[in-house]
């Protein structure tokens, strides 16, 4: 860093330790010279990015462009054990700088030369490189480690869930923490090798494509490998290890489709099968609403019976958790997961506050695929879920805009959310709400967007002034008011399938 003193300040600057003043002495200064520069220190980079909802999330100094995993995981007791090499350029001069992790760390290196390491706070590891490291300066940072990620609680918590056949790595927003080292906020996405060695006979599922078969290895073993060239934040990365019927095909657009179902799923098989192997499709009438499919594969998970009690839009490959079939096939929650790889994967929230961006626009999804099947217009399922709450509700108290970040997945920020975005579309019309989506994914696709940003854009678009409607469905307390023509005396009548839609969505989809 280089900055502008007056003489007074720099004599005294001269006293301190470590500051070297810049310039030529005995020359004349070039014109617009008049004050000499310091070069300041290398500095420890940032222990968090403050975030406003999550302030040590991420860390500050350097920015990742990939990450390669190196796993070996025994189903059996836990274990994992692993390399993970950084690739990296400094943002800033580093005298030190954090990763986000919790297992123990054998050793890490930077740029080849044995680094210090410490621990600080709840997730942060510190690592003092041997040598000043510079602004711009690229790194390769290797790290190893071992734990039992079951075992590594936060609080009691832990983000790995240990099933009878092996385990899960998906949760949001924490995840990376139990399983590589990282700067663990969408702000810094990067691109993923993830190759895990599992005994003969266990299947890994993890994001992207498979570079190479898996591979036979020493001692009755076998290592899957996978790789996704598409920017990644760093909680859509995911692994799934386990029992697991793969099954693979092509997509309308050429794409690789691979498609995961867990060998506990007994009865519930058939109904997860016939509803993620509609992914493809429903990919393609996606792409139709928001804009080119942004990656390079696609595909879902079907996880056992004893895993997660969610869904996460893992990147190129949602996880489902096993509740979503257990009143049949549920496409919606496949439309709703895959709408993320646009609105929360491509275009990632630049602050946990943001979340509206995710979760509506998924939600939103649903009602346009209820229209789609002639299940229900989006109208109907805007009326029928507004009178679903009541006005004394608590639900109508969270703010889908900034709902706090013990809220982050309130059932406000999916349903008042999703009717938030059904306003706007009456207000701008058909033809400038359908012009807006694919417009964001375009102008904001493989980086990071804010509720601000997003309205500016509708605005734009719409030649509209919408600052009332924002703050009324996203930034206000109660329940809005609505025109009397959309509310009847007696609750609206129920779209055909939307309590079954609802409460398979009451098993939270994130």
């Amino acid at each position: 860093m280089r900055r502008v003193l007056t003489a007074a300040i720099a004599a005294l600057t001269l006293t301190s330790a470590g500051t070297v003043l810049s310039g030529a002495p005995g020359h004349a200064a070039p014109a617009g010279w008049g004050r000499p520069t310091v070069t300041l220190a290398p500095q420890p980079g940032a222990p968090g990015l403050g975030d406003s909802y999550f302030p040590d999330y991420g860390n500050g100094g350097y920015d990742v462009s990939h990450y390669d995993v190196r796993l070996r995981y025994d189903p059996a007791t836990d274990r994992l054990t692993g390399t993970t090499t950084i690739l990296a350029t400094a943002t800033q001069d580093l005298s030190r700088f954090n990763l986000d992790f919790l297992l123990d760390v054998e050793s890490v290196r930077v740029n080849g030369w044995t680094a210090g390491t410490a621990t600080a706070g709840v997730h942060e590891l510190v690592v003092t490189p041997a040598r000043t490291v510079t602004r711009g300066q690229q790194l390769t940072i290797v790290v190893r480690y071992a734990g039992i990620p079951s075992e590594t609680l936060v609080g009691g918590y832990t983000g790995w869930t240990r099933t009878d056949d092996g385990a899960l790595a998906v949760n949001e927003p924490e995840s990376a923490w139990w399983w590589f080292p990282s700067n663990d906020h969408p702000l810094d996405k990067a691109t993923f090798d993830v190759s895990v060695s599992v005994p003969t006979g266990v299947e890994v599922i993890s994001n992207g494509v498979q570079p190479r078969a898996p591979l036979a290895e020493p001692g009755n073993r076998t290592r899957w490998s996978w790789r996704t060239t598409s920017p990644t934040a760093t909680y859509l990365a995911f692994m799934a290890i386990g029992q697991y019927d793969i099954v693979t095909d092509t997509a309308p657009n050429g794409q690789p489709v691979v498609n995961a179902y867990s060998a506990s799923l007994g009865a519930l098989g058939p109904a997860a099968r016939a509803s993620i192997e509609r992914t493809a499709e429903i990919v393609d009438w996606e792409s139709g609403i928001f804009g080119p499919y942004p990656f390079e594969a696609q595909g879902g998970v079907a996880g056992p019976v004893d895993g997660i009690g969610f869904a996460l839009e893992t990147q190129t490959r949602p996880v489902y958790g096993p509740g979503f079939w257990r009143r049949g096939a549920n496409t919606y929650v496949v439309v709703h997961e895959n709408a993320h790889q646009w609105f929360g994967d491509s275009v990632s929230v630049a602050g946990w506050r943001n979340i509206w961006l995710n979760e509506g626009f998924a939600s939103y999804a649903e009602w346009l695929w209820s229209e789609e099947q002639g299940e229900g217009t989006a109208q109907e399922v805007f009326d029928f879920t507004y009178a679903s709450y009541p006005a004394d509700s608590e639900f109508w108290q969270v703010l889908p805009g900034d709902p706090g970040a013990d809220r982050v997945f309130d059932d406000a920020v999916y349903d008042r959310g999703a009717m938030a975005l059904h306003q706007l579309r009456l207000a701008v019309g058909d033809d400038a709400f359908f012009e807006i989506l694919p417009a964001w994914t375009a102008e904001h696709g493989y980086g990071n967007g804010t509720i601000e940003q997003f309205q500016a854009l509708a605005e734009r678009i719409s030649g509209l002034e919408l600052d009332e409607l924002f703050t009324t469905w996203l930034f206000t307390a109660g329940r809005p008011d609505v025109a009397a023509a959309a509310r009847k005396a007696a609750p609206p009548a129920e779209p055909k399938s939307w309590t079954k839609i609802r409460e398979a969505h009451r098993l939270l989809t994130h």
